[in-house]
């Protein structure tokens, strides 16, 4: 495993993340049906530990918070709290009460001892905004998170998709109250979604913000020949939204590029967000045992500009894309 710092601060962690959206229990009301409960996760988490992948990524809302609370239990049986870069999220709807959802002061504070009792620790390493909440000031947003950065209760502030504008007016809002501001970007970039990269993720670049995007194989597009189906893009409408014409030539690429390397199409498509210096650490979903080993090989690969044009000339951007 190499290790990395996210983004300007010094916080070390591993050059991958391991994504938790796939872990929780899946009868749960509005949770992923392909998600692994439990015991069927857990040894999801011990490859982790034994392949060094120290950064661990979820969120109040997956599998409505049992996905945190997976995560609180693995850590206690594979590992120590001490070597586990933890992030989780929030904004996401948990009830209808007013500290429920969104990024006003109350759901924060609200969430983020939630988020702490579900995870069994007294701290997280990455507090994350899942999104931009237009409903609350972004003074009281930021103030209300510098606040649980001076409780203890969280070390760093990152966010996740949204506008190069909001993303900007958060931190002019954080600048100008003397609070904490953001350290890390998770969005959204993969060889079929590329839409921020001449605005947010210029920005990220150019402030010193690490980048974690989640999808580097495009919802599992990418990892596979176009038209082939997995479980989850059986019955996710998410994943089903990358079923357009418009993506099968970069689809098409990638499986050249593989079948020319000798090395799976997965791994041709981590290699590509990989190289853009901007980015930190990409997250990685596991379901089946080789997910994560292929993963930390395709840290060794290395592709040539040439490569890289290849894959990307076919692109076409088709706009914000965040979920």
């Amino acid at each position: 495993m190499e290790y990395t710092r996210l983004g300007d601060t010094g916080l070390k962690i591993s050059r991958l993340a391991l994504g938790c959206m796939s872990y929780g229990d899946p009868t749960t009301e509005g949770a992923h049906r392909w998600a692994l409960a439990d015991d069927d996760a857990q040894p999801f988490f011990q490859q982790a530990v034994e392949l060094g992948i120290t950064f661990w990524d979820t969120a109040n809302t997956y599998q409505a918070g049992t996905s945190e609370e997976v995560v609180g239990r693995t850590i206690k049986r594979f590992t120590r709290r001490e070597d586990i870069v933890l992030a989780t999220k929030v904004w996401g709807k948990m009830h209808d009460g007013p500290g429920g959802s969104g990024l006003s002061r109350k759901a924060i504070l609200e969430q983020i001892d939630a988020s702490l009792t579900r995870l069994g620790t007294d701290y997280v390493d990455l507090y994350q905004i899942h999104r931009f909440d237009p409903g609350t000031p972004v003074a009281e947003t930021m103030e209300a998170l510098h606040d649980i950065v001076k409780a203890g209760k969280v070390r760093y502030l990152g966010a996740s998709s949204m506008y190069a504008w909001q993303f900007a007016k958060l931190q002019h809002a954080a600048g100008q109250g003397g609070w904490t501001r953001f350290v890390s970007m998770q969005n959204q970039y993969n060889l079929l979604r590329r839409q921020d990269e001449p605005e947010l993720m210029a920005m990220c670049a150019d402030t010193g913000v690490g980048l974690v995007p989640y999808s580097p194989q495009g919802k599992g597009r990418l990892a596979r020949p176009w038209g082939e189906q997995s479980t989850r893009s059986s019955v996710d409408h998410v994943v089903q939204a990358f079923d357009s014409p418009l993506d099968e030539p970069v689809v098409n690429a990638v499986q050249k590029l593989a079948e020319a390397r000798g090395v799976t199409m997965a791994q041709i498509a981590l290699a590509w967000v990989l190289r853009n210096p901007a980015v930190s650490a990409p997250i990685v979903g596991a379901t089946k045992p080789h997910h994560l080993p292929e993963a930390v090989a395709a840290l060794e690969l290395k592709l040539t500009d040439d490569e890289a044009a290849t894959l990307e000339e076919p692109y076409s951007n088709r706009g914000p894309s965040w979920y």
